[in-house]
């Protein structure tokens, strides 16, 4: 009776605090160590100590936090909202709604409806955040920096390059001037906004900030760390899309190979690189490379994730675009399908990432010439975009870039017109003038005036 009595003390006041830390220390390991399963056990158990500490303690709100980072990671979103609503009620009630403990929640609301692409709501908690940040800390606070490059992933995200671009800017300018040039705020900083510039095909804006940015890991971290691997990865992805196939191989290689030591052979950041080496492989042509690198990155994924999560949904796209190169269409109309019902089932009938996978669909009934099956898919896809993302979304001139092709084809070149028009005005505005969209959607166009005998309005630079 004595022993019981002296741990019951011992797991009180003190006692219980140290149990708890004990708990979420291994939890927050394990995460960074990619074992998830681990971590949700290490924070569940947290979870049971911290409430015994009240309903508005702030290690709850910690705890509450934590764990629902996790499932926003692993992609369960609605298993992770009420936790995050929870850690924040906990902390207004606490601290008051201009806290910097609000500020830091609210941030990581909005990383959880990014990842939703419910843009609306992540940039009004953006902007409530950096309110807070800027009238806590000042201007040019490092937590300042931190959101509004936040907040420039998100435009990224939803396509607003020119709205992205100043932010990340502003960010990486108070990020320098408070840290230093060489330090790993920066070198992500610099990642993100070479980001921007490389979705605009303004490769030579972003070579120079990949460089410096792998430099500096480099240097911070040593060259054999998991965020070197990324950076090496997306500099292949830079060269591959400049056609420098070579180069992108051997950036490729490299960061799967100081992937494979770093994380080990089966770890999510491994299966992400093998998937960008495989899509190399498949614009070379190289199918029986390209397949065993995309059913290694779905094996890991699978084990990582479980088989319902949107990377894994991502493999089987990939896979289906191979199956569709090698003239597997009946495998590659199964392998879209599957995609399709894990994005349906995690995001819902009406996402983004559904009106993506539709589109994939639509497009391999259409390269199969089944214009029937392909129209109200392109139609769908085009309709959840433009709710979802509005009017002028790059996703949505892709839809109608897709879908007027598929007029053309069906030679109903007045419908077809308007669908270019729409779409070239689109990509003008949002790529820039000489992004190679703008210039393949001016060349369909003119295609379709000579199709119809409008020879004086062929010249795709007179068209607009």
């Amino acid at each position: 009776m004595k022993t019981l009595l002296r741990i019951f003390f011992e797991i009180t006041g003190l006692g219980r605090d140290k149990l708890w830390r004990s708990y979420m220390d291994a939890g927050i390991k394990a995460y960074q160590q990619g074992d998830y399963a681990e971590a949700e056990t290490q924070y569940t158990s947290a979870l049971t100590i911290a409430e015994k500490f009240g309903t508005h303690d702030s290690r709850l709100a910690i705890t509450l936090n934590n764990l629902a980072e996790l499932h926003r990671s692993l992609g369960n979103y609605a298993a992770a909202e009420p936790l995050f609503k929870r850690s924040l009620t906990i902390n207004e009630t606490e601290h008051g709604p201009d806290d910097p403990a609000v500020a830091a929640n609210l941030n990581n609301m909005a990383l959880l409806y990014r990842a939703q692409r419910k843009y609306a709501d992540a940039e009004s908690l953006y902007k409530r955040s950096l309110a807070i940040w800027e009238k806590t800390r000042g201007p040019n606070h490092l937590d300042v920096a931190q959101t509004l490059a936040n907040l420039a992933e998100l435009y990224y995200s939803n396509g607003k390059y020119t709205e992205a671009e100043p932010l990340s800017k502003r960010a990486l300018a108070i990020q320098e001037n408070v840290q230093g040039l060489e330090n790993s705020v920066v070198a992500q900083t610099l990642t993100n906004l070479a980001n921007i510039y490389y979705t605009s095909s303004r490769y030579k804006d972003a070579e120079p900030l990949y460089l410096r940015s792998l430099a500096i890991w480099e240097k911070i971290l040593g060259p054999e760390h998991r965020t070197v691997a990324s950076t090496l990865n997306n500099l292949g992805k830079l060269y591959h899309e400049q056609g420098k196939a070579t180069e992108a191989e051997a950036f490729y290689t490299r960061a799967l190979t100081v992937a494979e030591k770093s994380l080990g052979l089966e770890h999510a950041d491994v299966a992400t690189i093998l998937n960008s080496l495989a899509l190399l492989h498949l614009a070379e042509g190289k199918y029986n490379a390209c397949s065993s690198l995309l059913e290694r990155a779905l094996k890991i994924r699978e084990l990582a994730f479980g088989s319902d999560h949107p990377d894994v949904a991502i493999c089987l796209n990939n896979l289906a675009q191979l199956r569709s190169a090698q003239g597997k269409t009946s495998e590659a109309e199964q392998l879209y399908k599957r995609s399709l019902a894990i994005l349906e089932n995690n995001f819902g009938p009406d996402h983004p990432e559904v009106a993506t996978s539709l589109n994939n669909l639509a497009g391999l009934y259409y390269t199969n010439g089944n214009y029937s099956d392909a129209e109200p898919l392109f139609e769908r896809s085009l309709a959840m975009g433009e709710k979802a993302l509005g009017p002028e979304h790059p996703d949505v001139g892709a839809s109608l870039s897709n879908l007027a092709r598929l007029r053309q084809a069906q030679g109903r070149y007045t419908a077809a017109e308007p669908l270019y028009k729409r779409s070239l005005a689109i990509w003008e505005k949002t790529l820039g003038p000489d992004h190679p969209d703008v210039v393949q959607t001016m060349e369909d166009l003119a295609r379709l005036y000579r199709a119809q005998g409008k020879y004086t309005e062929t010249n795709p630079g007179s068209i607009h």
